[in-house]
């Protein structure tokens, strides 16, 4: 391999090609926390205008991207869960249900019970009129 070749070798490493690597600028990456809350990542990456694998990939490389996605998420689910114990502490049944099933592994179980009755027939009931004649 000669020095071209070496400089050849450099440069397609250096630049790869293609399109260049998308970044969200500060105020993106302010959205992409806001809207978490309410918004999946394949919505986030549509709201942006970006494909969604472009999305993750941009997660996958700023940690500061994928780290707002994650708190933006928790809030929303700290916000809902505090809720959710404020109403099951105040007696809501449904919410205590809801919160025991989810949080405590509680399962609901149906409980078939069978019941048989006797069946009389007529003479066992009332006596066989001709054979007490």
């Amino acid at each position: 391999m000669g020095h071209y070749d070496d400089e050849r070798e450099a440069h397609y490493k250096k630049d790869k090609g293609g399109r260049p690597e998308l970044t969200l600028t500060d105020e993106q990456k302010e959205q992409v926390e806001k809207l978490a809350a309410v918004l999946s990542s394949e919505q986030l990456a549509d709201f942006l205008g970006i494909g969604r694998s472009t999305f993750y990939e941009i997660m996958k490389r700023d940690e500061d991207v994928s780290g707002r996605y994650k708190k933006g998420r928790a809030k929303a689910i700290g916000s809902v869960a505090k809720n959710l114990i404020q109403k099951a502490q105040s007696g809501d049944n449904a919410a205590m249900m809801f919160y025991l099933k989810t949080q405590a592994g509680w399962k609901e179980t149906t409980h078939i019970q069978q019941e048989t009755k006797e069946v009389k027939t007529f003479s066992d009931m009332y006596g066989d009129s001709e054979s007490e004649s």
